[in-house]
């Protein structure tokens, strides 16, 4: 059986204004921005003028919790189809076999590997065009 940790969370992809758009949220809704990361201190190399990008962003008030990053820069983001399903796990033989299920027909955007927050995470998009952020927090 399938063993989820919470609800899907919303996954917000911004093109250069992931911070702005929570300073945004926060102002209309209250609550707390939180965990900013930009894509420098998770150690990327970033052209000048995009040193501010954030890789990494939340915002949460009450029951309310989304997920923000910019992409790239140079990469396309189409307003409309740039909010994905986050989905947390609670094994690694969970989110490899959920990773398998929705490559097989689906396209792989982010092969499923460890990453600098300590997790295994892969970002696929299923048939239906519905894109899935498949995190396994380890330990």
């Amino acid at each position: 059986m399938l063993a989820l940790r919470g609800q899907a969370t919303p996954y917000f992809m911004f093109d250069g204004n992931a911070k702005e758009a929570l300073e945004f949220y926060q102002s209309v809704f209250g609550g707390e921005v939180f965990e900013l990361k930009t894509f420098v201190e998770a150690g990327y190399q970033m052209p000048p003028g995009a040193k501010d990008r954030l890789i990494h962003g939340r915002f949460k008030k009450d029951d309310l919790f989304i997920m923000v990053s910019d992409c790239f820069p140079g990469s396309a983001v189409v307003v409309g189809s740039n909010i994905s399903l986050a989905l947390n796990f609670e094994s690694e033989e969970e989110i490899q076999s959920i990773y398998n299920a929705l490559s097989e027909k689906g396209a792989v955007y982010m092969e499923l590997q460890d990453t600098f927050w300590g997790a295994k995470y892969a970002k696929v998009k299923d048939p239906y065009g519905v894109i899935w952020d498949l995190n396994y927090q380890k330990a």
